[in-house]
């Protein structure tokens, strides 16, 4: 097979020439910026338009700050999910029991706490241990007793969920210490002069935004010095300006009411170290490795039965703050929560580009993802939608992206 090395994209027409003006050259670059990134933007695009869209369906009762701030609130638990689960997925394996353990957790928390007065710090230690322990044997039994994932953790989900109804004798069990509590449902203390807004959060939205500026200019440049192919400039600064712009609106929206919530810097601290992990680690590209090529990646020296595991170690734990979370939030350990949280962190997954074969995905991809269910859940409930209709909905909008995820390969393949 020969390549004609002629055979390159047209040079742009002349200003003036062919209709073509310096607004449509720039309209052009960003249009095919677009079409060559529609895996990192597509998601972001359709989270922005469900939010217009449900701002307009609800009368602007969507983007209240007391909504917003329960936005972040009612969905955070299942954002925690989500980055393990992202990780999970990438490695090429799937976690069915998450919500059973998150449920279980939830269930040792308020036996400790409640029945035996255990202080909610070292109770809350017990529990991300557990999750760990937990993790740990549903890691070994995949990694090195060579059963499918998806076998283990279905048994794993009818274990925990088991247990939990045995800790808990079919009965909710509470209310927690108020320290746990804050965890579920606080906001950071106000601090400064009286400005009408929350002044440490405006600080860190400020922070937030020179942070993610000068972490995309760095990527940047770091893909300059790989040769890599770069969108354009102008998409570019476009990215840019619209990121600073959400955090800007989010912050102030935030901070009008009463401040971040506590939970919300959690995820913060979650979301950096876990994406750092797996844009500049080692085990992050052996991650990537195993999920996308295991004959390839075993081959060139990566200990895979080792990350699987501990990607599995790490899933636990995540469930089991994600457990804390919950109980925290509702002030109580029910034998029904966690139901179906390991369906809403998987779609969450894939909606937010994850790939059913492994390999693809970003951890600021499943907080996209899990947005997006959250503003669906939140405006459907706004607009009074019942439940069997939303169960409808995120089942299309799941398939939807599973979709686009086959026919962008196919695009790319041919």
């Amino acid at each position: 097979m020969s390549t004609d090395v002629m055979d390159k994209s047209p040079a742009p027409a002349p200003p003036g020439k062919g209709g073509t003006t310096a607004e449509g050259g720039l309209l052009r670059l960003v249009l095919d910026g677009m079409r060559r990134n529609m895996r990192q933007y597509g998601m972001l695009l359709a989270l922005g338009l469900l939010v217009i869209v449900f701002a307009i369906w609800t009368n602007g009762d969507l983007i209240l700050p007391r909504n917003v701030s329960n936005l972040v609130l009612q969905n955070s638990y299942i954002l925690i999910l989500a980055i393990g689960m992202m990780l999970v997925i990438i490695a090429g394996h799937i976690d069915l029991s998450v919500g059973s353990l998150t449920a279980f957790v939830g269930s040792t928390a308020a036996v400790l706490m409640v029945s035996h007065d255990v202080a909610w710090p070292i109770a809350a230690i017990i529990c991300l241990a557990m999750g760990g322990a937990a993790g740990c044997i549903q890691g070994w039994l995949i990694a090195y007793g060579g059963i499918p994932s998806f076998i283990v953790t279905l048994a794993g989900m009818l274990v925990w969920r088991g247990l939990t109804e045995i800790l808990l004798k079919g009965q909710t069990l509470g209310p927690f210490p108020e320290g746990l509590g804050k965890l579920g449902n606080g906001f950071l203390p106000e601090v400064g002069p009286n400005t009408n807004y929350h002044n440490l959060t405006l600080l860190l939205g400020v922070v937030l935004a020179a942070a993610v500026v000068i972490q995309e200019l760095r990527d940047r440049r770091r893909q300059q010095e790989f040769a890599l192919e770069l969108p354009p400039f102008n998409l570019f600064v476009l990215k840019l300006v619209a990121i600073v712009a959400a955090i800007a609106v989010v912050t102030m929206l935030l901070a009008s009411y009463k401040g971040a919530p506590i939970v919300l810097l959690i995820l913060g601290v979650l979301v950096v170290g876990y994406g750092y992990l797996m844009r500049n680690s080692i085990f992050g590209r052996h991650i990537y490795a195993i999920g996308g090529n295991l004959p390839a990646a075993k081959l060139s020296g990566v200990k895979d039965k080792k990350v699987s595991f501990y990607v599995f170690l790490n899933m636990g734990v995540l469930a089991a703050l994600a457990g804390l979370v919950v109980a925290a939030r509702l002030n109580a350990a029910s034998p029904k929560a966690g139901l179906n949280f390991e369906l809403e962190a998987i779609a969450a997954s894939f909606i937010g580009g994850a790939s059913m074969s492994g390999g693809v995905g970003t951890v600021l991809g499943a907080i996209i993802g899990g947005l997006v269910l959250g503003v669906l859940n939140n405006g459907m409930n706004l607009l009074g939608v019942g439940s069997d209709w939303q169960s409808v909905i995120k089942g299309l909008a799941l398939l939807a992206a599973v979709g686009f995820d086959v026919w962008n390969k196919r695009r790319v393949g041919s």
